[in-house]
């Protein structure tokens, strides 16, 4: 929810301030929803290793190791976004070449390096995320939420990877249109693909929703 709250930061005349929070607060909470959508994929890969007897995997299920994965892999985007906006933060730009005439302000990244950096970072935790996923997606149906991880991963994926090329192409509100259009994409797309499945059978089929119709299947 934050990941879509934070597009608020992009429409309007663009200063300092905002061009800094908003690539920053936009890194962050992906990579906490995508760190927590992997936490999500290891302990799905996890359960089912640690059934059976002997397993050293149960000593994992006791060390709460989502809660580790979601904080390491959140702090390492902190990080990057920390040393970025210490040495070349994003700034306002007036942009006086684009369109003769006319006089674009805009938002300079400050390093073009520590920018795709952070993007950069979260495709990798969306790489990983949906490999596990793929990994895993024929354990049973019942306790498995593995197929709806891959579909949301392969959203994530789809929509960044066709939004790098239309960045490049624009300037200006355009440019801006399009990373929103992104950011509410992706986020929507992880919401729907992992919840959609959850909401539909607690509305639309709650007898389903019982230990009796897990243990059947």
């Amino acid at each position: 929810m934050l990941s879509l709250v934070c597009v608020f930061l992009f429409p309007g005349r663009p200063v300092d301030i905002t061009c800094k929070m908003r690539q920053i607060s936009f890194g962050i909470f992906f990579s906490v929803a995508l760190s927590s959508v992997l936490a999500k994929t290891i302990m799905v890969c996890i359960a089912f290793k640690a059934t059976r007897p002997g397993s050293s995997w149960r000593k994992l299920m006791e060390f709460r190791v989502s809660y580790y994965v979601v904080v390491i892999c959140s702090f390492i985007q902190v990080l990057i976004c920390g040393i970025w906006l210490s040495m070349s933060p994003p700034y306002q730009e007036f942009d006086h070449h684009s369109y003769p005439g006319k006089i674009i302000i805009q938002c300079n990244e400050g390093s073009d390096i520590w920018f795709y950096s952070m993007l950069g970072y979260l495709g990798f935790l969306a790489a990983v995320s949906l490999v596990l996923a793929f990994m895993v997606r024929t354990l049973p149906d019942s306790f498995n939420e593995a197929k709806y991880i891959t579909f949301s991963m392969l959203v994530f994926c789809s929509v960044w990877i066709s939004m790098i090329p239309a960045y490049l192409s624009t300037r200006g509100k355009n440019m801006v249109a399009v990373e929103i259009f992104a950011i509410l994409s992706s986020s929507a797309g992880i919401l729907a693909c992992i919840f959609f499945p959850k909401c539909y059978i607690l509305i639309m089929k709650p007898e389903l929703n019982c230990r009796n119709q897990l243990v059947k299947k």
